[in-house]
């Protein structure tokens, strides 16, 4: 048999192969009724069909399980899809998060590199992950409060958090809802600070016409089956410059110098003349280490699915903006509750729908949310709500700047519920219905 003849003998069993997985994945995963009060009614969730298990299954074919021709095709279509020079594939979305950050304190950014005790301000609210970093690096955070609606920062607060020793904004465009971005990206310019947006529960938003992730010097992406595309642990480092790329990808990859792709080897074809440090000249550059960094990479299976899913991508958030608009409309006028909000020049993708109970209604959340869980219906708190009232943050190192009044009430009364693709019209009526029945009495 010749080499032709094997290869397209290879190809027709791929494609035999690929064939039963989709007919298995039909099989497997059929769409189920909906019955109020039994099906569980999700904050969140993976959602994907039998193109994505093939793809998923078409990648472990190749054999090769670390980063491969899945990964290069994902990284380049998700910075294409936001708008930015390149992305870079890690294992999470926290990872991101870390990785990000950690690679502004690169010496080769010399004046502009992140040192102990520099500043980085965020929010007061969210999720630890965004803020661990910095703790991590040796930096300090300095948290600013939040806006109840939008539950994004309040932009006066944030200027007036600003000192000669801040350095960094790193900030979550809160459940999807952008942060104003005009009043951030002028602040940063007027005080040449870095910004990363935290943009893992925003793919697909935007700022007037362009999408959130574009407008910092790095952002970051989450595809944990929650989120709007799913890689199944995945995230992913947005890069604006093609300067900073190799130094986020030596930070993600070891540490090292090199940045020959796994399997390949002299890219910069000269592998054994490189003088670096203290080491003898020539000494092998793919075991050289600029940084002191991490193993963050992904598996092309991952990259696999996000290809997949980033094509679904524009569907996912088309519906999950009509799931909100449809429960907003069932909820706005409901006094007890203070509903969602967004400014202008926002058009958000929204990850989940944001609640408030009025403080002075004498509603209970906790007792509502008792009455939701026993009816199948899914909740989450707004993340961590005032950081600094969590155990691991009470001497941490952090610094805010007023009494983080609005983060005080959103820890007490705040939560959200689902708007995800795996939602229909008929879910969120049980949804509504149940909460205004309950907050009624």
């Amino acid at each position: 048999m010749t080499s032709t003849e094997e290869s397209s003998k290879q190809t027709n069993s791929r494609h035999e192969i690929l064939k039963k997985v989709k007919e298995f994945s039909r099989e497997e995963f059929p769409k189920k009724a909906f019955v109020a009060g039994e099906t569980p009614v999700l904050v969140s969730g993976r959602v994907f069909d039998e193109e994505d298990i093939a793809t998923l299954v078409d990648s472990a074919l190749d054999g090769w399980f670390t980063s491969g021709r899945f990964t290069t095709e994902f990284e380049k279509q998700l910075a294409r899809f936001v708008g930015v020079r390149s992305s870079l594939l890690v294992n999470s979305g926290s990872s991101a998060n870390l990785l990000a950050l950690s690679s502004l304190t690169s010496p080769k950014l010399g004046e502009r590199q992140l040192k102990p005790g520099d500043e980085v301000i965020t929010a007061a609210m969210g999720f630890p992950t965004t803020i661990n970093p910095t703790l991590q690096q040796g930096l300090t955070p300095v948290l600013v409060d939040i806006e109840i609606g939008t539950y994004n920062v309040d932009v006066e607060e944030l200027r007036a958090a600003i000192t000669p020793r801040t350095k960094a904004i790193m900030m979550a465009h809160t459940l999807g809802n952008p942060f104003n971005l005009d009043a951030v990206t002028a602040l940063c310019q007027k005080h040449n600070l870095w910004l990363i947006e935290d943009s893992c529960d925003a793919l697909g938003a935007t700022w007037g016409d362009q999408l959130v992730g574009s407008f910092g010097d790095l952002a970051t992406l989450s595809f944990y089956p929650a989120h709007h595309i799913t890689t199944g642990e995945g995230g992913a480092v947005l890069i604006k410059t093609a300067a900073m790329r190799p130094i986020v990808e030596s930070f993600r990859d070891w540490g090292r110098d090199c940045y020959c792709a796994p399997g390949e080897e002299n890219t910069c074809h000269k592998r054994f003349e490189w003088q670096l440090g203290d080491l003898p000249f020539g000494y092998d550059h793919k075991y050289i280490y600029s940084h002191i960094g991490f193993n963050l990479k992904a598996t092309d299976m991952q990259a696999a699915l996000g290809v997949s899913q980033l094509a679904k991508a524009p569907q996912f958030i088309a519906t999950r903006r009509k799931n909100f608009e449809y429960l907003y409309k069932r909820l706005e006028n409901v006094e007890q509750l203070i509903m969602p909000r967004w400014l202008t020049k926002a058009n958000p993708s929204w990850f989940g729908f944001p609640l408030t109970i009025e403080p002075s209604s004498g509603i209970d959340r906790e007792e509502l949310l008792r009455h939701l869980d026993e009816r199948k219906i899914g909740t989450r708190l707004m993340f961590a709500g005032n950081v600094l009232k969590q155990p691991a943050y009470v001497n941490a190192g952090m610094r805010a700047t007023g009494p983080l009044t609005n983060s005080d009430i959103a820890l007490k009364h705040s939560f959200w519920v689902g708007v995800f693709p795996g939602l229909n019209e008929t879910m969120l009526d049980y949804l509504a219905e149940t909460i205004i029945n309950f907050v009624s009495k």
